[in-house]
């Protein structure tokens, strides 16, 4: 939910799953950083899939405050998606990784929250960001809400994560530390993240619940990819 400039170093309703229908409990996660495929969909066969374009935002985004705008939102059917680079965002709960000292902008609050109304563990939990809705575009009119599962694509993996935090409503590329060190991408707030190379897919109508639980999400995920690639 930052508003910063940072200088980087080098499908459809029915498919809403409840917490009745994922056995696992809310707090449960598979741990960050085990940087493998999640599921069985690849990060191939999801790619092959967004090769081009149809833009539906009214514009472009920026990947950072000092860049120009070059990433549009893309329609597919069923979800949209953009490739970007991967700022991270430590904001949420204090944890001994997200914290005042260890990111200079940190914020102890994030846009969407858990079942019991705290802020989202950017820590422990896979998430993305999405530019505040503006003039460009917005996320909610598209079908995106929070909680909603995206499917992260980085050299080779994928890994799912929900819809967690929102940011500047001009600059696009944005998770939160977990999702970093998933992927095998540095997660330091202040100076690690990816310049480039990094795919985001967010499934329409699709919602994790609850929305801390990662194994939601990937469960979600895969069935949400594997409709995603027999759709498109």
């Amino acid at each position: 939910m930052r508003t910063r400039t940072l200088a980087l170093s080098a499908a459809s309703a029915a498919v809403l799953l409840t917490a009745a229908a994922l056995t696992p409990a809310a707090g449960a996660a598979r741990p960050a950083g085990a940087g493998i495929t999640e599921g069985s969909v690849s990060a191939a066969d999801l790619l092959a899939k967004v090769t081009s374009c149809s833009q539906i935002s009214n514009g472009k985004y920026r990947t950072d405050e000092e860049t120009s705008a070059t990433v549009p939102v893309c329609g597919k059917n069923g979800a949209v998606f953009w490739k970007a680079d991967m700022d991270i965002d430590c904001d949420g709960q204090i944890t001994s990784a997200c914290n005042e000292d260890t990111d200079p902008w940190f914020q102890d609050d994030t846009a969407f929250h858990t079942s019991d109304d705290k802020p989202l563990n950017a820590e422990k939990l896979p998430y993305v960001v999405v530019p505040s809705s503006s003039s460009i575009w917005n996320y909610s009119s598209a079908g995106i809400k929070g909680g909603g599962v995206v499917a992260v694509i980085y050299n080779n993996k994928v890994e799912y994560a929900v819809v967690g935090d929102t940011g500047p409503s001009k600059i696009i590329g944005e998770a939160s530390y977990a999702t970093a060190k998933a992927l095998g991408i540095d997660p330091d707030p202040e100076t690690g993240g990816a310049e480039s190379g990094v795919t985001y897919i967010l499934f329409k109508n699709s919602q994790a619940s609850p929305i801390e639980s990662h194994n939601a999400a990937v469960t979600a995920g895969e069935a949400l990819a594997k409709q995603f690639i027999q759709n498109n």
